[in-house]
């Protein structure tokens, strides 16, 4: 499934680094992460790995793909 993460603020690149395998784009004060979740272990590790670099999830949702 295709997942779009919203993030509070714009990440800095060193940040959006931590998510290789997602796609991101900086609008209207927030951090966009987008792309494909293999798995429901994937999406809770992404999950993870926001919550272990102290980043606020607006919005997290699946698009279509």
């Amino acid at each position: 499934m295709r997942y779009e993460i919203r993030i509070d603020g714009h990440m800095p690149e060193t940040v959006t680094r931590a998510f290789p395998e997602l796609d991101h784009v900086k609008m209207s004060g927030q951090t966009v992460l987008f792309g494909f979740v293999i798995d429901e272990a994937h999406l809770y590790g992404l999950l993870n790995r926001c919550r272990s670099l102290g980043l606020r999830i607006v919005e997290m949702r699946q698009s279509p793909v």
